[in-house]
C-alpha cells in the first residue's frame, strides 16, 4: 500500500441512530506554522512556494490533511492572527496564485488543505474596524464599543470601562480618539473583538468562509471559536451572573481581571455555530471543521461534536495541556501522569457514544513535548521520549494533529536572552510580571519562557544540518526571522527520512497503523491503572480485536502496574507486538520480567 492508498474505517461512527463515515475517523492532520516552514525567497520567513517544495515529504509522511496557520494579509503583530484582509494573502508568504498552486498540488497528492478561521477578531487595520471608528458609520456595532468609566474623562488612567486584562498584557480595553471610546480586545490590543450579536457581521464571516471553501480549501480550523458569543443584556449583565460587561470581577495577581466569564462559551454560541454549519457547510462533502475551545469542558465537547448538533466536527480542548499548570501558564511544575490520564481519560468518556476528539500535545501555542514531558538529556533518551509520547496520544481513539518538527523530535528553543525571542506574549508577559507587577525575577520569568514560551515551537523547520537548517538559503545575506534551534544539526528531516529508527520513521509507521488499523480508529477506549505514577496503559477494543497500549512516562523503569499486568500472558509473544519504540523480543522480555525499560512504549494484541 503506498502512502496515499487509504484504508476507510468499516465501521461506522454513531450518534443519535444516524451514521456517518468521515474521511477524518483514520486521518492525520499536519499543522504547518507558514513563517517557520520553509522559505522560498530568501527574505527570512516562511512562505506559500515553500511549502509547495516540501509537499513530497509530507505525502512520504503519510499524513491526510494540512493546516495553515494564517497566510490572510495581516500587520503581523500576532503572527498572522491579526487579520487586516480575509480575502488576500500577505505578501509576507506569497499570492493568491501562490495559495491557489498548493491547494491544487496538496490534492494531486492526497492531502487536502485546512485554513485557519480567526474570527473573533480582526486586526484594527481591517477596513471593517477603520469604518466602525465612526459611531455614525452602518459598521459602527462590529466591535465591542462602550464609553469611558462613569466619572472619569476619556483616555486618563483607570477610565477603561471595567479592569478586565488581555491575554497579552495590560487592559483589554483600548481608547480610540477618533471615536472617543473604548474598544475591547481579548488579546492584542491590535485584535479588537468582532460583536457576533450582529447579523451583519455574521454573514460577512460567512461569505468570506463560502469564498474560500468555493476556492477549493476543505476546511477550517477556527481560532478562539469559543469566545464568540459574549455574556451581556441590556445592563451589560446576565441574571444569575457574578460578572457582567460592566463588573470587574476579582483582580488577579497582575492587577486585572478576567474576561473569560464574559467570553467563554456564550449562550449563543450554539446557535452561532449551527447557523455557521447551514451557510457554509450544509451543501458541501468532505469538509472539516475543528475549532480552538477555550472554556469548553469535555460534556460540552460531545455535545458541540455530536454530529446531530450540526456545529463543529471537533474541537481542541485545554484541560489535558493544562496538566502541568498550576495557578498561571508561567507557573509550570514537574507533570504528576495521573492528572494527565485524568484530563485524558475524561475527553475520551464524554464522547464514547457520540462527538469526537481531537488529540495533540503540540502546537504554535505549546511548547515542544518532548521537552516538557519527555527527556531530551541525552539523544537516545530525546528518541526514546518522543517516540513514546508519539505513540500514547496517537493511539487514542480521535484525529490525531502533528504539528511541525514533532515528527522529527524537534526541542525546545533553548533561548536564554530575552532578545531572542519574537512572541507578543512572551515578551509582553516578561515587561508585565518582571517590570510592573513585580511577580516574578527576571531570572525566573527567562527560566519560565525557556519552558513555556511560544517560541520553542516557532523555530524554524530542521530539515538538514546546514547553517539554517535548510530552512533558506545560507547564502541569502539574512538571518531567518528567529533563530533556528542550535541542536539542528543533530535532529533535522535529512537525517531521520532514511533512517528506520528514527522519530520521522516511527511517525510514519504510527500514521499507517492508523490506516490500516479500524481498532486504532475507532474502537471502544478503557483507560488502566489511573492512579500509576509511571506507566500510563489502555485499551482500544472493536470487536473481537482488542489492543492493550503501554507506556512508561519515565526515564525509569517501572513496574507494569496491576491492571495492565493482568491482561499480559506468561508467555508473551512477539508476534503480538503490533508497534513498539523497541524490537519486539524486547518488550517480550519486559512482559515477562514484569518490568519496563525507560521510556519503553508498545502497543500488544490480547485476547478479548
Amino acid at each position: 500500500m503506498t502512502t496515499r492508498q487509504r484504508h476507510h474505517v468499516s465501521d461506522d461512527i454513531h450518534s443519535n441512530g444516524a451514521a456517518v463515515n468521515p474521511w477524518w475517523a483514520n486521518a492525520v492532520v499536519y499543522q504547518i506554522y507558514p513563517r517557520s516552514f520553509q522559505d522560498s525567497n530568501g527574505d527570512g520567513y516562511g512562505d506559500v512556494k515553500g511549502i509547495i517544495s516540501r509537499l513530497p515529504y509530507l505525502a512520504d509522511l503519510g499524513i491526510d490533511a494540512i493546516w495553515l496557520s494564517p497566510v490572510y494579509r495581516s500587520p503581523q503583530d500576532d503572527n498572522g492572527y491579526d487579520i487586516s484582509d480575509y480575502r488576500d494573502i500577505d505578501p509576507l508568504f506569497g499570492t493568491l496564485s501562490d495559495m491557489d498552486t498548493l491547494i491544487e498540488r496538496s490534492h494531486g497528492l492526497g492531502i487536502k488543505v485546512i485554513m485557519d478561521l480567526v474570527v473573533n477578531h480582526t486586526s484594527d487595520e481591517h477596513a471593517w474596524f477603520q469604518a466602525s471608528r465612526d459611531a455614525h458609520s452602518p459598521y459602527a456595532d462590529w466591535y465591542w464599543w462602550r464609553p469611558a468609566r462613569e466619572g472619569f474623562h476619556p483616555g486618563e488612567p483607570g477610565a477603561e470601562p471595567n479592569r478586565w486584562g488581555a491575554t497579552f498584557g495590560g487592559s483589554a480595553w483600548q481608547y480610540d480618539p477618533q471615536r472617543g471610546e473604548y474598544y475591547l480586545h481579548t488579546f492584542s490590543v491590535k485584535q479588537p473583538d468582532l460583536n457576533w450579536e450582529n447579523p451583519h457581521v455574521r454573514q460577512a464571516v460567512y461569505d468570506m468562509m463560502n469564498w474560500w471553501m468555493d476556492r477549493g480549501v476543505d476546511g477550517f480550523r477556527m481560532d478562539v471559536i469559543t469566545l464568540i458569543s459574549k455574556r451581556v443584556d441590556v445592563r451589560g449583565r446576565l441574571p444569575g451572573e457574578d460578572y457582567g460587561l460592566f463588573s470587574d470581577g476579582p483582580v488577579g495577581e497582575e492587577g486585572y481581571s478576567s474576561p473569560w466569564p464574559f467570553s467563554m462559551d456564550g449562550p449563543r454560541l450554539d446557535e452561532f455555530l449551527r447557523e455557521m454549519r447551514s451557510a457554509v457547510f450544509s451543501h458541501r462533502d468532505g469538509y472539516l471543521t475543528v475549532g480552538e475551545g477555550q472554556g469548553i469542558s469535555p460534556e460540552r465537547n460531545e455535545t458541540i461534536t455530536d454530529p446531530a448538533s450540526r456545529e463543529l466536527d471537533m474541537l481542541f480542548l485545554f484541560d489535558h495541556i493544562g496538566a502541568d499548570q498550576h495557578g498561571t501558564k508561567w507557573t509550570i511544575t514537574d507533570l504528576h501522569l495521573p492528572d494527565l490520564k485524568s484530563a485524558m481519560d475524561e475527553q475520551q468518556r464524554a464522547v464514547r457514544s457520540k462527538g469526537w476528539a481531537s488529540l495533540y500535545f503540540n502546537n504554535h501555542d505549546q511548547p515542544r513535548s518532548v521537552s516538557r514531558w519527555g527527556d531530551t538529556s541525552t539523544p537516545e533518551l530525546r528518541t526514546r521520549s518522543a517516540k513514546a509520547l508519539a505513540l500514547l496520544l496517537h493511539l487514542h481513539r480521535g484525529t490525531p494533529y502533528v504539528y511541525q518538527g514533532e515528527e522529527l523530535g524537534m526541542t525546545n528553543a533553548g533561548f536564554t536572552r530575552l532578545s531572542q525571542y519574537r512572541d507578543l506574549e512572551s515578551i509582553n508577559a516578561f515587561r508585565q510580571r518582571v517590570q510592573e507587577a513585580h511577580l516574578q525575577t527576571a531570572e525566573s520569568m527567562m527560566e519560565s519562557l525557556a519552558k513555556v514560551s511560544r517560541d520553542n515551537s516557532r523555530t524554524p523547520m530542521q530539515w538538514d544540518g546546514t547553517r539554517f537548517a535548510g530552512f533558506m538559503d545560507e547564502n541569502a545575506g539574512i538571518e531567518p526571522w528567529i533563530q533556528v534551534n542550535p541542536n539542528s544539526p543533530s535532529i533535522n528531516a535529512e537525517r531521520e527520512t532514511e533512517d528506520p529508527h528514527s522519530v520521522f520513521s516511527f511517525y510514519r509507521s504510527l500514521i499507517a497503523l492508523r490506516h490500516t488499523d479500524d481498532a486504532v480508529s475507532c474502537g471502544e477506549f478503557a483507560m488502566l491503572d489511573m492512579d500509576d505514577e509511571s506507566v500510563y496503559s489502555f485499551t482500544r477494543t472493536l470487536g473481537e480485536r482488542r489492543l492493550l497500549v503501554v507506556v512508561n512516562v519515565s526515564s525509569h523503569s517501572s513496574d507494569l502496574p496491576v491492571q495492565t499486568r493482568g491482561l499480559l500472558a506468561r508467555e508473551a509473544d512477539p508476534e503480538r507486538v503490533v508497534i513498539a519504540n523497541e524490537s519486539a523480543d524486547a518488550i517480550v522480555g519486559e512482559i515477562a520480567m514484569g518490568r519496563l525499560s525507560a521510556w519503553s512504549a508498545f502497543v500488544y494484541q490480547i485476547e478479548k
